[in-house]
């Protein structure tokens, strides 16, 4: 599946639509840390790698700005520990 990841830097979101749903991963920035609060698919739409594709945007815009990584989500928590080329973004 083929998506287009959008970001809204004032709002601490990333986000995509698939199929009328709003999937999500959200952010908060403070002193050079983004904080990953929350990650959210539907139900409808899980495993088809979405929430994968939504956590490698703000990985990798976390990476670009120079930013370390909080991951508070669980989904983040998970998606970190089995990609061992993000460990260095952990703050």
């Amino acid at each position: 599946m083929s998506i287009t990841i959008e970001h809204d830097a004032k709002a601490g979101r990333f986000f995509t639509q698939v199929h009328g749903h709003l999937c999500l991963c959200d952010y908060r920035l403070r002193e050079g840390v983004m904080a990953i609060t929350h990650t959210e698919v539907a139900p409808e739409l899980e495993g088809q790698g979405i929430a994968a594709e939504l956590v490698r945007a703000a990985l990798a815009h976390a990476r670009e700005q120079g930013l370390k990584v909080r991951p508070l989500c669980s989904y983040v928590q998970a998606y970190m520990r089995r990609h061992p080329e993000v460990q260095s973004l952990l703050a």
